[in-house]
């Protein structure tokens, strides 16, 4: 993994932000009148780090589900009362935030309004002003390195100076394409029980400065 790091980009569903079980409530919720039963693992597999119309269409294909405007506006209220009642940041999260001294931004594949929602009902929209990025900015979405690429671009820094923290497959590709370092999160209740192997996985953002205290302000 590259000892030069200049910038910290951090997904956000997942990683600052315990959403994803609710996420996967939120469809079960909308998909259970159509007789479509959602699992976790499949959720997991084909929904995590992926952006709404790629949902969509997996839907489509997997499952012969044709959703209508009125269903995503179902699923979009469903889940902003399962945020407005139970989201929260991830443990730790707010540390590692004040503590950075380099650079960070957030880079996720979900939507301007959500993500600004997420945010503010955590606490975390103070950390991310002028240094959050959408799917909506780029033309391929994850696992393309469009995203992190044009995140790079934005806050004037190499890509192969980048560290992205991602928890999903998708995100943990686009990072390797776009030759950035990169840690897999499985800190988020949707991960937490799973067995993780590899060299570059985050259990917990209390494990993260000890391994990073370089990217660390001193005390």
């Amino acid at each position: 993994m590259n000892s030069t790091i200049d910038m910290v980009i951090f997904d956000c569903d997942g990683v600052l932000i315990d959403s994803e079980v609710l996420s996967l409530k939120a469809w079960q919720n909308v998909l259970e009148p159509r007789q479509c039963a959602l699992t976790a693992a499949y959720f997991n597999e084909h929904f995590l780090g992926k952006s709404l119309q790629h949902v969509l269409e997996r839907l489509k294909i997997d499952f012969s589900l044709v959703l209508t405007q009125t269903d995503v506006d179902v699923f979009y209220r469903e889940l902003q009362q399962l945020f407005s009642d139970h989201l929260q940041p991830m443990p730790g999260i707010k540390t590692v935030l004040s503590g950075l001294k380099v650079p960070y931004c957030l880079a996720t594949s979900s939507s301007p309004e959500r993500t600004k929602f997420a945010l503010e009902a955590t606490g975390l929209s103070t950390y991310f002003t002028n240094n959050r990025f959408t799917r909506d900015e780029v033309v391929h979405g994850k696992p393309a390195p469009d995203l992190f690429l044009h995140a790079a671009r934005k806050m004037n820094v190499t890509p192969g100076n980048c560290l992205v923290i991602e928890d999903s497959a998708a995100g943990l590709q686009a990072a390797q394409s776009a030759n950035m370092a990169y840690l897999h999160y499985t800190g988020g209740s949707h991960l937490r029980d799973l067995e993780h192997t590899g060299t570059h996985n985050l259990a917990s953002w209390e494990a993260f400065k000890p391994s990073y205290a370089y990217l660390f302000k001193s005390n």
